[in-house]
């Protein structure tokens, strides 16, 4: 397993981290999985002896018994391993049970630790942007988390390009704790995080980790075009996430993983896996599983290999179009491009040029 700097903090973590989405399964989350007590921790045992060093949940799962049963799979590991949670979505049914204000914050940080059974969090994370709390209120709050030792590091989840620049330089003005870290969903069924996310990573030295780094599934193989879906699998019917914009075009990246998953002896998942934690800016994928099976198929993309020329058939088939004003500059700026340009650009240009060979 490869260990990797966690944007410009000090911590090293895996390039695969376990996530607990699966775990619980009441409410809306009863579709992801129903993993218990046991069952997590014979998971969660893989997972450190394939040398996985981060654990990732959230209050908002299953109504915070992922938390319970994640705290109860590490009970006798807490040392070993580092545990990320998340806050801003409802715990209850008052009119500060939900958001960024810090009533809420400390309150739901609190509630975690309970249920974690720890005495901190490694990783807090802003779970999505609250557009009615001051970032200021928010990132204060999560100093008052650092200072307290409830927390050791603070990151955002599901902001926007300027919501995550506008978090990065409200922290610095104030002198309170910055995120190191965004957690995003970017994948090759939808690799929108190219255009803003990706590039200001690279920029800022902000740490990515990708959730459902294989499309809740859909990039698993079992989705193709006039392919019924084995019984035990979720159906793209349906669905709240993700949100497929071109269903064929999913077939057609989901065709291109089989091919060279088949040249490889290996699941399309494994590639998918592949392609994504070796993009630039990446820093891990939190993977999620509902069996073992699928767990350790998953771990086994750490050292997948892919040729130059199967990462390019991946990107050509899961093009990004290029939107305003991402082809003005890419038309016009070419030159003078960033290492942050050329995340979205660099695939963009090869298109480009495999496009015109053809012709």
């Amino acid at each position: 397993m490869q260990y990797r700097q966690l944007g410009r903090s000090g911590l090293r973590i895996s390039a695969l981290n376990f996530g607990s989405v699966t775990f619980g399964g009441t409410g809306n989350f009863a579709k992801t999985g129903n993993v218990d007590v046991t069952e997590a921790r014979r998971m969660i045992d893989i997972c450190i002896d394939h040398d996985v060093n981060m654990f990732d949940t959230a209050d908002a799962y299953s109504g915070g018994l992922a938390e319970e049963i994640t705290g109860a799979a590490l009970k006798d590991r807490s040392q070993e391993v580092l545990v990320t949670s998340k806050a801003r979505f409802r715990t209850d049914d008052g009119p500060n049970g939900e958001g960024l204000s810090r009533y809420h914050l400390i309150a739901a940080c609190e509630a975690s630790l309970k249920r974690l059974g720890r005495d901190h969090i490694d990783l807090y994370y802003l779970h999505e942007w609250d557009g009615l709390t001051p970032l200021e209120e928010s990132l204060a709050a999560l100093e008052t988390l650092r200072q307290q030792g409830k927390i050791r590091y603070a990151g955002i989840s599901n902001f926007s390009g300027w919501q995550a620049m506008k978090a990065l330089s409200v922290a610095e003005r104030d002198r309170l704790i910055a995120p190191v870290s965004q957690q995003i969903y970017y994948t090759l069924e939808a690799r929108d995080a190219e255009y803003e996310l990706l590039p200001l990573a690279v920029d800022q030295g902000l740490g990515v980790q990708v959730w459902s780094p294989l499309a809740c599934g859909l990039l698993s193989g079992k989705y193709r075009r006039g392919v019924t879906p084995p019984e035990d699998s979720r159906r793209i019917e349906g669905w709240d996430e993700p949100h497929v914009r071109n269903i064929e075009k999913l077939y057609d990246t989901v065709e291109v993983l089989v091919e060279i998953a088949e040249a490889h002896d290996c699941s399309p998942a494994r590639v998918a896996l592949a392609w994504t934690m070796n993009r630039p800016g990446v820093t891990s994928l939190v993977l999620g599983a509902r069996k073992e099976t699928q767990l350790l198929d998953n771990l086994a993309a750490a050292t997948l290999h892919l040729k130059q020329e199967e990462v390019q058939r991946l990107e050509d088939v899961s093009a990004l179009e290029m939107i305003y004003p991402h082809w003005h500059q890419k038309s016009t700026a070419a030159a003078r491009f960033s290492a942050a340009d050329r995340v979205l650009y660099d695939p963009a240009l090869r298109y480009d040029k495999a496009l015109a060979k053809r012709k």
